[in-house]
């Protein structure tokens, strides 16, 4: 099988004691290195930065993409190559993705490494004031990428690793996370979770959520299909099909007892990835239900693969 390769040129913050805070590729590519040269811009912005107590270093990077991350370097390549929309989520092994990424102080003068950090915020004053962004393993997209025909409200609530498909709005409350984002259009109010996708058209609305993988067993991940919408401070732990909504408030997880138009109860589970659904709960007795949006009848997933 051929391997999945890619490569950048990048600028690397590297501490005294070795240690890769960020790396930053502007062009990353897919495919094998074409031989050339480190861009001059790059090595003009390389060397030492005594107040940060830090490097800059201009460097090549080429990963396969089917392995997981050898180091931070790789690791930033790949979240670079995924808000570049090159690669979709899901498509390319983070396996280890967090270990390989070092905990940083993201300040407005760069980022800084947690040891010792109040000398060098004295430092850095010299240079006006010292704001600290937050203190994570990853930082905002925007300040390594921005793409194009987006809306980013609050460039805080949007991660480095983050999808982000032409025609997507991102409002002040919506959170995207890395190695997750959107399709296609979408108007996202609410959570879109590490490993979860939106499809074309849909929405999720103010308060919304969305949990990372399926509840109980945690091996399938949450998906959404297009047109779909998430009601204000609704949520998911299933993944839906094309044409669903999900009613405002109500949170349908794995387990959560359904209730359909037939009489028959059965678990969320079985009705994930399905098309055409409408979730809602019975204001009087609380109850789940579901509804086909077609008009037809709903089959289980245990029936849909009953002859696989």
């Amino acid at each position: 099988m051929t391997s999945r390769t890619a490569w950048g040129h990048g600028l690397a913050t590297i501490t005294t004691s070795g240690t890769v805070l960020d790396t930053w590729y502007p062009s990353p590519v897919l495919g094998d290195h074409d031989g050339s040269d480190l861009p001059a811009a790059l090595v003009d912005l390389a060397g030492e930065d005594e107040a940060r107590g830090v490097t800059l270093e201009a460097v090549l990077t080429e990963i396969d993409l089917d392995a997981p991350p050898a180091d931070a370097r790789d690791a930033y390549l790949r979240l670079h190559l995924l808000s570049h929309r090159l690669v979709r989520p899901n498509s390319i092994n983070l396996d280890g993705l967090f270990g390989a990424l070092a905990n940083v102080v993201w300040t407005n003068h760069g980022p800084c490494s947690p040891e010792g950090f109040e000398n060098v915020r004295l430092a850095l004053r010299a240079r006006g004031p010292v704001q600290v962004h937050g203190v994570d393993k990853f930082p905002r997209m925007t300040d390594y990428v921005l793409p194009t025909g987006v809306r980013v409200a609050d460039a805080d609530r949007v991660r480095l690793g983050a999808h982000l498909a032409s025609g997507t709005t991102v409002m002040h409350e919506g959170f995207v996370n890395f190695n997750a984002g959107t399709l296609g259009s979408s108007m996202v109010e609410g959570r879109i979770s590490q490993g979860v996708v939106v499809g074309d058209g849909s929405d999720i609305g103010g308060g919304g959520s969305t949990m990372g993988t399926l509840s109980g067993g945690g091996t399938e991940r949450v998906a959404i299909g297009e047109r779909c919408l998430l009601g204000a401070e609704s949520g998911i732990g299933i993944a839906l099909g094309d044409d669903c909504v999900v009613e405002a408030g109500l949170y349908v997880t794995a387990g959560t007892k359904v209730t359909l138009a037939d009489g028959r109860v059965v678990k969320a589970a079985e009705l994930s990835g399905q098309s055409n659904l409408l979730f809602i709960r019975d204001s009087v007795t609380g109850t789940v239900l579901a509804k086909a949006r077609d008009g037809h009848g709903i089959a289980l997933n245990s029936e849909l693969h009953a002859n696989d």
